[in-house]
């Protein structure tokens, strides 16, 4: 039964609130320690003395851990506990932060970003499992404020960075310290939060056994994984060559830069519209179709149309990740029990991270290689086709402790 649910008890809509608030802000931090580091990777390479192989070990990290990490998300939550687990992962992601903001050493820079990556990955897979367990009714309304905080926190941590270090006369030390603060302040609520910990509930006849090996046999945990990582791989080919893109159909700079601001921008509005909209449907195979539909006409609108007409496929393409809330609100509305949730959120994320890895080194070999986007171009759709395929298996009206029962 959801929280929000049990009646009349203040003691009880206090716990709920502080619930949200503590998602709220745990969501806010989970990208920072990404989004950040990229507008000041020029000036951390030349202060710290990275190699191109340690740029590009940096560059790969978060698709490394969000895999890794995640992956053992589930089984340290059932030796831990679900908030005390979150709470580690938020304080080792603001350790993470403050150690990496205030070293002079390439190797202990990895090596706290990597920490604060861990706690990120964690809470990628924790949270849609406490949204499950604590919402169980109302799944698309959390999924929507989890994944609008995903976004602000996202996009804030991009733009926000450069105006901070320039506030601080260049000090980038200062400009990624910021975030090791606001994952302190989301750590408060859980701290409280401690003495509400679940109880350790034992699965139902349908959610055992679902462990690595029993995922690795079912169609179902491989098609969310699939979907998952075919729009995360559209999703990190766009943010990083659309910009380049742009300047290659004639864009200044800072139009590119506008684009590339409204692209990031419009995760918000579409954050928000998407889960509540998956939620009200028991089949989500007709939103599948529609965000596969936009993205095959945003890029075949960026690769073919006149370049003064780009800012509409950008739009688009923009539009067409609400597959990215999709796919995470699929999460709880394929499984039962919270326990399932975290099992298929875990496999889903960490296969869905290591296919999108590939995708912007990928594009970046056949750029190199051709000179121009027509391969990259027909790769994109190609993904789209696999997202469609995978997504439309999906999005269709099951559960997966069913399909193994």
């Amino acid at each position: 039964m959801s929280v929000l649910t049990y009646g009349a008890s203040g003691r009880t809509r206090s716990f709920a609130w502080l619930l949200v608030l503590g998602i709220v802000l745990a969501s806010l931090n989970l990208r920072t320690a990404v989004t950040s580091v990229g507008p000041l990777l020029e000036q951390i390479s030349t202060a710290l003395g990275l190699t191109g192989v340690t740029t590009g070990l940096l560059t790969t990290l978060p698709v490394l851990c969000f895999a890794t990490v995640g992956a053992m998300t589930p089984s340290l939550a059932r030796r831990i506990g679900e908030h005390r687990l979150l709470l580690a992962a938020l304080l080792a992601l603001g350790v993470g932060l403050l150690v990496r903001a205030v070293v002079e050493s390439a190797t202990v820079f990895l090596l706290s970003s990597a920490l604060a990556l861990s706690g990120g990955a964690v809470g990628n897979v924790l949270i849609p499992t406490l949204i499950k367990r604590h919402f169980p009714g109302r799944a698309g309304t959390m999924t929507t404020v989890y994944t609008t905080a995903l976004a602000v926190g996202t996009m804030l941590a991009a733009a926000a960075t450069v105006p901070i270090e320039r506030a601080a006369d260049g000090n980038w030390h200062v400009a990624l310290g910021v975030w090791a603060a606001l994952a302190a302040v989301s750590a408060l609520p859980w701290l409280v939060l401690l003495r509400r910990e679940p109880a350790r509930v034992t699965a139902g006849e349908g959610a055992r056994d679902l462990g690595p090996r029993a995922l690795l046999r079912s169609r179902l945990a491989w098609a969310v994984a699939g979907y998952f990582g075919a729009q995360s791989l559209l999703a990190y080919v766009m943010f990083g060559w659309l910009s380049q893109m742009l300047l290659d159909k004639g864009f200044t700079a800072g139009q590119a830069g506008i684009a590339l601001a409204v692209f990031t921008g419009l995760g918000i509005p579409v954050s928000l519209a998407v889960p509540p909209l998956t939620a009200r449907f028991a089949d989500q195979r007709p939103l599948v179709t529609a965000f596969a539909a936009l993205y095959v006409v945003g890029f075949a609108g960026l690769w073919l149309a006149p370049g003064n007409t780009a800012m509409v496929w950008v739009v688009l393409i923009g539009i067409a990740m609400g597959s990215f809330p999709l796919a995470l609100t699929m999460l709880a509305l394929r499984t039962r029990t919270p326990e399932a949730t975290a099992a298929l959120s875990a496999f889903g994320q960490s296969i869905g991270y290591l296919i999108a890895g590939a995708g912007p080194l990928l594009v970046g070999v056949l750029y190199a290689a051709t000179g121009g986007w027509a391969v990259t171009f027909v790769l994109l759709f190609v993904i789209t086709a696999a997202q469609l395929t995978t997504g439309w298996y999906a999005g269709r009206d099951r559960r997966l402790e069913d399909e193994r029962a």
